[in-house]
């Protein structure tokens, strides 16, 4: 299979011009995390799914490989009265980033649901894999890291990746190490370099202005620290 994301607050008028009849698009009927196997351009199998990593009403469509390149030219021509463009994996973990989306630098097989945010989807009621870990008392404590956002202080100043979180006012050594900046990117929609990472007790410090220390190269920001969702918290755009 070849898959496709078509992202953007057009994309589901474009996909419209391409599926077939009478397959409907609408929100209530094809809802955020929705999929189905339909046809397109005239009966070519194909299968949708309604999914977003770039906080934008978003698919993803796929079709059988041969199709791939001939797909590529459908989506494009549909697209030119949107003024479509290819977009990379770059520009998609700049999106991201904004988005709050963990991946590879927050999913690095150390942290857990907690550490996420996303504690309260471990059910209480039924097993699953890693459940029994999670609930060890030592990924538990009252002091454990959680994902939030950063912003620096000074708008001009860059936030560095793998830079380490000190207490303001404590000298920056492992014993006063508060977490790590795990992704970083310049945001165009805010105009400055923006992050994420893991601090103690971050769901309870959003507000806080953090050293941001990078003893490799020497540099050292402060940055606020705030909601790891800095485009679009409530989700409605990807939602709408």
């Amino acid at each position: 299979w070849a898959q496709f994301a078509v992202a953007g607050p057009n994309s589901r008028n474009l996909l419209s011009k391409v599926i077939d009849a009478p397959f409907d698009l609408s929100n209530d009927a094809f809802p955020f995390m929705a999929c189905s196997e339909l046809t397109i351009c005239g009966g070519t199998p194909a299968r949708l799914f309604r999914i977003s990593f770039s906080g934008e009403m978003a698919y993803e469509i796929a079709v059988p490989a041969r199709f791939g390149n001939a797909m590529m030219g459908v989506l494009m021509e549909a697209g030119k009265e949107y003024d479509a463009v290819p977009y990379g994996t770059e520009a998609l973990g700049v999106m991201r980033i904004e988005k709050g989306h963990a991946a590879g630098n927050e999913l690095n097989g150390q942290t857990t649901a907690l550490n996420l945010g996303l504690g309260g989807f471990v059910s209480k009621k039924k097993d699953c894999i890693g459940k029994t870990l999670s609930q060890r008392p030592e990924l538990n404590r009252d002091d454990a890291i959680r994902l939030v956002g950063f912003k620096p202080v000074d708008h001009s100043q860059p936030l560095l990746a793998g830079s380490h979180f000190i207490t303001k006012g404590d000298t920056a050594n492992m014993a006063n190490d508060q977490g790590w900046m795990t992704s970083v990117a310049y945001s165009p929609t805010f105009g400055h370099s923006i992050g994420l990472g893991f601090i103690k007790r971050g769901h309870e410090r959003k507000g806080e202005i953090i050293r941001v220390v990078n003893p490799a190269r020497n540099i050292e920001v402060e940055a606020e620290i705030v909601s790891p969702h800095f485009y679009d918290p409530e989700g409605g755009l990807q939602r709408g």
